[in-house]
């Protein structure tokens, strides 16, 4: 496909959407398009065969932001349907048509031009007739894990870790060649680290070179530490800050921790697996902590004063009305979890009845009175009634 067809292609029409459209939006015309069109339901049909070409080659554009962006301004800056030739140095004001070959074909005859623009849509090369300079590469991205205590998640920790992760070769200094020696430019890529590969449909797009596997050079004589690739294992420890808060399975990220670039390419990163141990009073239900209390039947009947305690702190007291039932929670505002903005969540106590497994001599005849002193209040009175349907 010529750079003209293309700039004249209104992708947005072919997919039936607003210029303005959302990815989302993009995607739902795409798809409905797809399945009518799809030569699989239209068997025999050149004409839906042709049709669902061109809605995928508008798709394969519109679907990636950077193409899209690329697309875009291209038809800004040209003009939907192209260049046209009026009066002299008018253009767009009708007459002789434009070839917009032209005006490309001045960036390989070296006299200017435009062509460098589309280099990232068509895969092509500069003005000069070679390959960018080879870009650096970003460093991989590294994962580890952690296992910290209850209290440490809530309040915050600082943990050792060992990493082991690739880096420029100490011994070759990450050039991959033998000491004495020095990697030559890839002929395949002229030291780009990419090519151009066709996609179809008149697109090429860039993905790394496969003789010197991205890296722009090609070593004849490898160094015998990382046999030419230039990386090596590195071990190294790091403090790593465990924020106030996280929770059992959250991976943190720390930017830049990652494995090292190459070419002044940026570092990765880093993301730290938590693993929260379990506590054997507390719980936690988001950003507030659970604790159950037990409390004596007379508490419960008569109320009560009674201390609870905190994670970390003192002691609070807690007031329990007179007929608190068994599971009722309490809320103490301000002794849960730190929050990202320094407050805090709640404790929440639940009261749990504690019931003795044996009562003798006078507690026992204490109950003996509670209970024919109540015999005329039945608490499942309500319970059969409603199991009755009445």
């Amino acid at each position: 496909m010529s750079t003209r067809d293309y700039l004249e292609k209104d992708y947005y029409k072919v997919l039936g959407v607003a210029k303005d459209a959302s990815a989302a939006d993009i995607k739902k015309a795409y798809r409905k398009l797809a399945r009518r069109h799809h030569p699989d339901a239209n068997k025999g049909d050149s004409a839906a065969e042709e049709k669902f070409k061109e809605i995928s080659e508008a798709y394969h554009v519109l679907s990636d932001d950077k193409r899209r962006r690329e697309y875009d301004e291209a038809r800004a800056l040209f003009g939907a349907g192209g260049f046209r030739y009026g009066a002299p140095g008018r253009p767009g004001t009708g007459g002789t048509p434009f070839d917009l070959g032209d005006l490309f074909g001045e960036a390989r005859r070296g006299g200017g031009g435009i062509g460098d623009l589309f280099g990232g849509i068509f895969g092509g090369r500069n003005r000069a007739g070679t390959r960018p300079a080879q870009r650096g590469r970003r460093g991989a991205d590294i994962e580890s894990e952690v296992q910290i205590g209850f209290t440490e998640s809530v309040d915050g920790t600082t943990v050792q870790l060992r990493m082991t992760s690739d880096a420029p070769c100490r011994t070759c200094a990450g050039t991959g060649a033998k000491t004495g020696t020095t990697p030559r430019v890839c002929p395949e890529c002229m030291g780009a680290g990419q090519v151009a590969a066709n996609q179809g449909g008149g697109f090429a797009f860039l993905e790394p070179c496969r003789a010197c596997r991205g890296r722009g050079l090609v070593v004849d004589d490898p160094c015998p530490t990382c046999h030419g690739s230039g990386r090596a294992p590195s071990s190294r420890t790091m403090r790593v800050r465990i924020p106030a808060g996280v929770r059992d399975g959250q991976r943190i990220r720390l930017k830049g921790k990652g494995a090292s670039g190459e070419n002044g390419g940026p570092n990765g990163d880093l993301y730290v697996l938590v693993h929260v141990g379990r506590h054997p009073v507390f719980g936690r239900k988001g950003d507030n902590l659970t604790i159950t209390v037990p409390v004596t039947f007379p508490e419960a009947v008569l109320g009560a004063d009674i201390k609870v305690p905190t994670l970390g702190g003192a002691p609070v007291t807690l007031r329990v009305p007179p007929g608190t039932s068994s599971g009722r929670t309490f809320r103490i505002r301000g002794r849960g979890v730190t929050r990202s903005d320094g407050t805090k969540g709640d404790l929440l106590a639940t009261a749990e009845v504690s019931v003795p497994q044996t009562v003798d001599g006078t507690a026992k005849e204490a109950l003996e009175s509670f209970r024919e002193a109540t015999e005329g209040d039945d608490p499942r009175k309500d319970l059969m009634e409603q199991a009755r349907g009445d």
